[in-house]
């Protein structure tokens, strides 16, 4: 009979997370479904076998936004090599673009060669060896040879200078003249090591590796989502009959100084320059993405906490007995904005408050003259 798929393509509102398959509770059905995070699952291990070393590098390098060419032997390779890579910031959203297999063939060839300006914010992966020549003024590459798989942990690429970079003979190695802000966890190096020669099963190497790269870009972003949450204003400063107050500025100064005692050493044990890499974080195209979406999550939020103190408010008709023609009817359009956002789940409202302000609404249409009434509320 063949087989079935049911599948959900991800909306923009799904955050991205990754967790292992989980099996359905639908006993009668033979086999049992299996339910994955994404179509693809990356066996992680396996595509950073040849750079477990400069997995902390690399990672960086990514947060960052940096641009960053893979070449590999193969297409395969290559798309794999990219798509883990972009993966490593999970649950952090990846805001720039990458290319997992890209060709001279492609439209933006032009574009990403030219030496006149800075290469962009992308993660190209070649099979090419002559993008090394006409790439070689990008400032990180990274070229990986075939996989040798054995007992042990394979040979591993080198730290080179991209001075050293030859056409078509170059050797494996991450050519950049990048120095790491935190050091490298040599800890998970012995770990995964030590997994090789039990011969741990490879899907527990890369749970444990992506556990890794999930706790280090956790410990990165809590910090900045506790300084974000307190630009928040406080509920009780939230009234009915007033503009909502703004959310404060994000101050990167005052965010740097709040990192003495709320930083990620309280959940990361890796030392290193964390000021430095926030600072080249805000510069990145990352900050700006993580920052927009939270702006916009933080302003519906306190969207829906106005509506609520509106549809709260027990005063509405004396309100209105000193108030305009004009300002009855800005209030009726403002809450009738805010109703469309919250019905299109912009905004996080319960369904009990979005029947008060329309019962609001309708009360306040009453009490105009017919013609406004006319108007607001046209045949």
């Amino acid at each position: 009979m063949g087989v079935v798929l049911q599948v959900r393509v991800p909306s923009r509102m799904d955050k991205p997370e990754h967790s292992p398959p989980k099996q359905c509770s639908h006993e009668n059905l033979l086999p049992a479904p299996v339910v994955l995070t994404s179509v693809h699952e990356l066996d992680l291990f396996r595509c950073f076998q040849p750079v477990l070393t400069h997995v902390q590098t690399l990672w960086e390098l990514m947060l960052l936004g940096e641009p960053l060419v893979v070449l590999a032997p193969s297409p395969a390779m290559s798309s794999e090599m990219v798509l883990a890579l972009i993966s490593c910031l999970q649950p952090l959203k990846f805001c720039c673009d990458y290319r997992p297999y890209f060709t001279i063939h492609d439209s933006e060839f032009k574009e990403f060669t030219t030496r006149t300006q800075a290469p962009p914010n992308v993660v190209l992966g070649v099979t090419n060896p002559f993008f090394i020549k006409t790439l070689q003024h990008w400032p990180h590459i990274l070229r990986v040879g075939e996989p040798k798989m054995s007992g042990d942990l394979p040979k591993q690429v080198k730290l080179k200078k991209p001075s050293r970079l030859k056409t078509l003979d170059t050797k494996p190695g991450l050519y950049t003249a990048y120095s790491a802000h935190l050091h490298r966890d040599k800890a998970l190096l012995k770990r995964l090591l030590k997994g090789l020669q039990k011969k741990r099963p490879w899907d527990t190497q890369t749970a444990l590796l992506r556990r890794h790269l999930l706790e280090l870009t956790q410990s990165f972003i809590i910090p900045l989502e506790h300084y974000m949450a307190s630009l928040m204003p406080l509920q009780k400063s939230i009234t009915p009959w007033k503009t909502p107050p703004q959310i404060r500025p994000f101050r990167q100064d005052d965010f740097l100084r709040s990192l003495e005692h709320a930083g990620p050493q309280l959940t990361c044990i890796l030392k290193g320059d964390w000021l430095g890499l926030y600072r080249r974080f805000f510069k990145s195209p990352h900050f700006d993405g993580w920052y927009r979406q939270r702006y916009k999550e933080m302003a519906h939020k306190l969207e829906a906490l106005h509506l609520e103190a509106i549809c709260e408010a027990q005063n509405i008709e004396a309100w209105m007995k000193d108030k305009s023609e004009v300002e009855v009817v800005d209030l009726v359009l403002k809450l009738r904005e805010k109703l469309v956002q919250a019905q299109g789940h912009q905004l996080p409202v319960k369904e009990a408050t979005l029947r008060r302000a329309q019962l609001y609404i309708e009360t306040v249409i009453g009490s105009l003259p017919k013609d406004l009434q006319a108007v607001l509320c046209p045949p």
